[in-house]
């Protein structure tokens, strides 16, 4: 069974995000969604919970999308609550030890964008450097992220688009999970 940890603080208006996590939910994988927005609307989230959760399974997929070249808050702040001394690291730490760590997110511009030369100047790898350090620190697998570009609507992408990437996407996700069963 896999884990979501689903980071969208605006869930009911996405289209990409609300897609891979409906594809994963009707796929034949037995997946646990947790909605970080619905759970905890008041950023106080319940770290033995968390950790327990965490325990039950042996992937984890870090659903979100990609936030000024990072997760949303809610997603970071979780990571700083529940991965905690003596639970993800520490001479005690080793709870997530060989669990896989799988960043799944969306990218509202286009992958030209994300080059030297591109507006933004990076790659998208090099905003994930933190999400593979995690991985490292807590002894987890990381695998190199899931994400696609073109996913806003407000950059002109339809909705018929953005729904056929995401359902790609999910494609790649649930054939990857259904190998690491």
């Amino acid at each position: 069974m896999a884990l979501i940890i689903l980071g969208h603080p605006d869930f009911d208006k996405s289209i990409a995000n609300k897609t891979i996590v409906e594809e994963l939910q009707h796929s034949h994988l037995n997946i646990e969604v947790r909605h970080l927005q619905k759970h905890y609307p008041d950023y106080k989230i319940d770290a033995e919970a968390e950790q327990k959760t965490l325990l039950r399974h042996k992937t984890i997929v870090f659903q979100y999308p990609l936030y000024w070249y990072n997760m949303p808050a809610i997603l970071k702040h979780w990571f700083d609550i529940v991965f905690e001394y003596q639970f993800a690291f520490g001479s005690k730490g080793d709870k997530l030890k060989g669990k896989n760590f799988i960043p799944s997110f969306t990218i509202g511009g286009p992958e030209s964008d994300y080059k030297t030369l591109g507006e933004h100047h990076f790659r998208v790898h090099e905003f994930c450097k933190n999400l593979e350090q995690t991985a490292y620190f807590s002894q987890m697998n990381y695998i190199d992220p899931f994400y696609f570009h073109e996913t806003s609507l407000t950059a002109g992408y339809t909705k018929e688009e953005v729904s056929q990437k995401a359902r790609n996407e999910a494609k790649r996700l649930i054939t990857l999970l259904d190998r690491l069963k």
